[in-house]
């Protein structure tokens, strides 16, 4: 579900109830690892964006140096409506 490939976090599958908290905790493993910030997300490998996959996602950015050391790359079109939805496409660094 999470690899890092050439300084950048990509997440595949898809992310439910059932595996949320599981890859929540992998990303945050790699984010706590992190010497330098920002780290771009590459989302191209997401099969579904939903809500619970946007929350996955905040979560991580809160973890992160001033809640700003992460960078959202390709997002997928349906993640990109929800984010445009909740007003947070000026919160979230999308690249």
């Amino acid at each position: 579900m999470i690899e890092m490939i050439d300084q950048e976090l990509y997440l595949k599958g898809k992310i439910d109830a059932v595996n949320a908290d599981q890859i929540f905790q992998q990303g945050l493993n790699v984010i706590q690892r992190q010497q330098n910030f920002p780290l771009v997300v590459n989302l191209a490998g997401l099969e579904q964006g939903s809500t619970l996959a946007l929350a996955v996602l905040v979560q991580w950015l809160r973890q992160t140096p001033q809640h700003a050391g992460l960078q959202f790359k390709d997002v997928p079109e349906k993640m990109m409506k929800i984010i445009q939805a909740c007003h947070l496409q000026d919160d979230l660094n999308i690249v």
